[in-house]
């Protein structure tokens, strides 16, 4: 019997959350979750369904996932902590770190010819990356566009068609495209993640995943979080599904034993590349819930975490990845309509779902979801083994928000 202050969560509510999520399951389309819900001094797990779409063992609530997109406000922590100790700052150019970014030319138009160029205005900053502002991205309104292409035949993304390669030569293949808009004019998606990782490792002099391990992994005892998993633990990562679009049929997108995750990728990028479990991702978020503090322990300082989890983006750069949103609705399944972008995650910054203005975090196009909002002290992650090739996971993700607020005891 759980003990309930009025901070906490209504037994029928959880009860009501459990239903959902096990109806997702029951449907055979989606084989397992595992769900956390966190409040005030109360959690609460749901561990429900297998690792495998055809059985296997159960999932468990210390099953780890690979966390695609969710993992860009756990990484972004990395660059806080230099801003915290002034390795870097907000407005320094990042070409002393990252020459492969100096002297830029800026595409005339978004689909134009890559030789069809201006100069840049002026040199990318730091604030360009952690806003994700720095002018290249992952466009999709400029699908079929000769500078998408490039960047798809670069291998510059994650997995299209192969891994990256490694960090060096990952940027020097990003320093021979132009720019698709002038630093600071448009927010675009996940490519500035990765080149923070490697800005944090050239400042650092260190690898990226050893210096988050240092400064946040290891001080949030997030022991299973890495960017891939031990031999050892393997049987605790469940196969990656990414379901026939037209069929639903289940495909195979990574197994766990031989798998993109089964040992230490050439490039540990910060745009999608973690592993992690339930706890571990809620002791992350509860640390920026308490102002950068885990226990007794300073993990970011205050102004960090609000720079992170508050709107960074002017009312302009706001109207375009809004429009972004809500006009390819068939493409993210109603994810990521939140209106703003701190660094690194979302920020709710108008009323358009269950969820009050404030809230902070991201989803995963593997079927992640993982969230807090500090009006109701509230931690929601939720991880599945689906990726967003259907809308079955996107689908999930909604009721168990939709749900778990509707739990809420106050």
């Amino acid at each position: 019997m759980m003990e309930h202050g009025n901070n906490g969560f209504s037994e029928a509510g959880l009860r009501r959350l459990h239903d959902v999520l096990a109806r997702h399951v029951e449907s055979g389309k989606i084989p397992g979750l595992v769900a956390l819900v966190g409040r005030g001094g109360e959690t609460h797990v749901e561990a429900i369904g297998t690792m495998r779409h055809d059985g296997g063992a159960p999932m468990r609530r210390d099953t780890i996932f690979r966390m695609a997109s969710t993992s860009k406000p756990v990484a972004m922590a990395a660059a806080m902590v230099l801003l915290d100790e002034c390795r870097l700052r907000l407005d320094d150019p990042v070409q002393p770190w990252l020459p492969e970014l100096a002297d830029r030319r800026v595409l005339k138009r978004i689909d134009g010819p890559l030789d069809d160029t201006v100069p840049a205005r002026r040199p990318i900053t730091v604030r360009d990356l952690l806003s994700s502002t720095f002018g290249l991205g992952m466009d999709m309104t400029a699908l079929g566009s000769p500078i998408m292409g490039a960047i798809f035949e670069q291998g510059l993304t994650p997995d299209l068609p192969e891994p990256m390669p490694e960090p060096d030569e990952w940027m020097r293949r990003l320093g021979t495209l132009p720019l698709m808009y002038q630093p600071g004019q448009r927010w675009q998606y996940q490519i500035s993640h990765d080149v923070l990782s490697v800005l944090v490792a050239r400042v650092t002099g260190r690898p990226f995943e050893a210096f988050l391990r240092e400064r946040i992994f290891g001080p949030l005892d997030m022991k299973d979080t890495a960017f891939h998993v031990p031999a050892d633990q393997i049987d605790r990562l469940p196969t990656l599904y990414a379901p026939d679009p037209q069929t639903g049929e289940f495909h195979v997108w990574d197994e766990a034993v031989g798998g993109r995750w089964s040992r230490p990728p050439a490039f540990p990028g910060s745009g999608g590349g973690l592993v992690s479990t339930a706890d571990d991702y809620h002791a992350y978020f509860r640390m920026l819930l308490n102002g950068g503090m885990h226990g007794g322990q300073r993990v970011l300082s205050r102004p960090a975490v609000e720079l992170m989890t508050t709107n960074r983006l002017t009312p302009e750069q706001q109207a375009a990845r809004h429009a972004m949103a809500t006009d390819n609705v068939h493409v993210s399944f109603g994810q990521g309509q939140h209106g703003g972008w701190g660094f690194g995650m979302a920020v709710r910054t108008y009323r358009g779902d269950y969820a009050p203005i404030g809230q902070f975090g991201w989803d995963g196009g593997a079927g992640t979801t993982t969230y807090a909002d500090p009006a109701n002290q509230l931690t929601g992650i939720l991880l599945t083994q689906v990726g967003m090739s259907t809308p079955n996971a996107a689908h999930l993700i909604h009721d168990f928000w939709t749900t778990l607020y509707q739990a809420l005891d106050n």
